[in-house]
């Protein structure tokens, strides 16, 4: 018990102590991944994001791909702030399960994957993001509610208007409250602050 507090406390203060985040995932914003499906078939989610300037609004639609993967579809718009006009924000990723938790070992793993893109005001910005999610399913006793504190670092090569490569660690806790409905909340440490929140609806 002592070792999963400890978990949950490192997950829970590390994004408060850098003072900023990357850009992450298919489309640019700071929404990570737990290592886990929360859902048995499919689900879908709105997530707002603060990725520095601005904020980013996107639905997202995510399903099963086959027993150990899965994957999501998200769309929206982000709004520069400051006189910026709005991006268009459009991508893809997968999530596959390949690490479980054992004696020696106290987490559980996926590799995600994605391709995306933002676009607006004539400057269109693409996204090849390739992470490792770990994290461990804490079960609230005498209640539906799990918590899952996760760490999900993310390797992103950027290509079209703006080439180069950017490097995250995105951390996050997500909370299924019932077999209906999850809420996820998630920052990172990088070069600009930014945060996301999310809630999904689960099938």
């Amino acid at each position: 018990m002592r070792s999963t507090l400890l978990i949950v406390a490192a997950f829970a203060t590390a994004p408060l102590a850098a003072p900023s985040v990357l850009l992450a995932q298919s489309t640019g914003t700071p929404i990570y991944q737990a290592p886990y499906r929360p859902f048995a078939t499919s689900e879908v989610a709105v997530s707002l994001s603060d990725p520095g300037n601005g904020f980013a609004l996107e639905g997202s639609y995510r399903t099963i791909f086959n027993q150990t993967m899965d994957i999501g579809f998200r769309a929206g718009l982000a709004d520069g702030g400051r006189g910026s006009k709005a991006a268009l924000l459009v991508g893809t990723d997968f999530r596959a399960r390949i690490l479980d938790h054992n004696e020696s070992f106290p987490l559980d793993g996926s590799l995600t994957l994605g391709i995306g893109m933002a676009t607006g005001d004539g400057v269109t910005v693409g996204y090849l993001p390739i992470g490792f999610t770990m994290g461990r399913r804490i079960i609230v006793e005498g209640s539906a509610v799990s918590l899952v504190p996760y760490v999900h670092p993310v390797f992103t090569p950027r290509f079209g208007d703006a080439d180069g490569a950017d490097l995250s660690i995105g951390f996050g806790v997500d909370a299924r409250i019932n077999a209906r409905l999850d809420l996820r909340f998630s920052a990172a440490v990088g070069d600009r602050d930014g945060i996301g929140f999310t809630v999904a609806w689960l099938r």
